[in-house]
């Protein structure tokens, strides 16, 4: 199988961009099994909106904490070695992770250092995968080789991964996170298959440090007005759906009394919306022009937000955890 482009490059699916894709698709499936069973494990542990939020928070702050610090690294290092011992380190965390649950000696703490881990991790794994590809593709069909990478794990998380996130947990709640794990450590073994061309490290100036090379990134990101303004405005709205979604698993499975399942479906939904977006981005950017096109994104997405709160049932009094969803008795 082949890529064609309108220059007439081609990109052979059984080089190293096939097990790219398959070992990018393979992981976005198993991180959205575990991104479904994260909060529903959370919400047998505790049913506290505060403490879930911590958990959630756990799973994102490494991004402002090491974001620039993962691409730095990333361009000094071998990335295909760094890559596979990333997946090798998380599938071994997660497999541990689903043995201390079968094992009933989970803990709230326990969960939060987790996803506080697997973030940091992934913050290396994903700076040095989007300089991997134009290694093993060339320059002309780099846009049709990355939509159809971004498609394929678009999908996988979508509308694979998440609604088998809900039967998994109630057939067994490690059951999602031993998905999780095999997925990183056959990824692992996919990336480090790649050919040898993969783990080219970026020439550097005499002298240059991890410290100036963030400071320069920093630097020209602040003083590009359109790239400063869509920073700040993920920002804002990233605060806003970060702390809906961590609250999602109550409102849900506690307040709303559905299912794990549910849960699962609900969570595919909200990402069919993005791949929906995805699709009708490019025509509509055409038709609004490049500079206003992220702002025409962000004023329908506020009444939809302030909607959605104002239609949450606010419960008189907390529910137990029903005892016959599957969970385990000491839950």
């Amino acid at each position: 199988m082949t890529i064609m482009t309108d220059a007439g490059e081609t990109v052979r699916w059984r080089g190293g961009y096939g097990r790219l894709w398959s070992a990018a698709v393979l992981s976005r499936f198993g991180d959205a099994v575990r991104n479904v069973a994260f909060p529903l494990v959370a919400a047998g542990l505790t049913t506290s909106p505060f403490l879930l939020s911590v958990v959630s928070a756990a799973g994102y702050l490494p991004w402002l904490l090491f974001g620039l610090l993962g691409g730095a690294l990333a361009d000094r290092v071998d990335r295909r070695r760094a890559m596979w011992m990333v997946d090798v380190v998380r599938g071994l965390l997660v497999a541990a992770f689903a043995v201390a649950l079968a094992l009933g000696q989970a803990h709230l703490a326990v969960l939060a250092v987790l996803a506080f881990a697997l973030t940091t991790l992934q913050t290396l794994f994903d700076n040095a995968a989007s300089a991997i590809l134009p290694t093993l593709v060339p320059r002309a069909a780099l846009p049709s080789a990355n939509a159809r990478l971004m498609t394929g794990q678009a999908l996988a998380g979508t509308f694979l991964g998440a609604p088998a996130a809900g039967l998994l947990v109630t057939a067994g709640v490690a059951l999602p996170f031993a998905v999780d794990a095999a997925t990183y450590l056959v990824a692992a073994a996919l990336i480090a298959s790649l050919p040898r061309s993969a783990v080219g490290v970026a020439g550097r100036p005499a002298g240059s440090t991890l410290r100036t090379e963030i400071a320069v990134g920093v630097r020209r990101l602040w003083h590009d007005r359109l790239l400063r303004g869509g920073c700040l405005a993920n920002l804002l709205g990233n605060l806003v759906i970060g702390g809906l979604q961590a609250l999602l698993v109550l409102i849900i499975t506690r307040w709303a009394g559905a299912s794990d399942v549910v849960f699962g479906l609900v969570l595919a939904a909200y990402g069919a919306g993005g791949v929906v977006g995805g699709l009708v981005a490019t025509r509509v950017g055409r038709w609004v022009g490049g500079g206003r096109r992220p702002w025409c994104w962000r004023w329908p997405c506020r009444p939809a937000v302030c909607s959605s709160s104002a239609a949450c049932p606010i419960p008189r009094r907390r529910r137990p955890p029903s005892r016959s969803s599957g969970w385990p008795a000491w839950w």
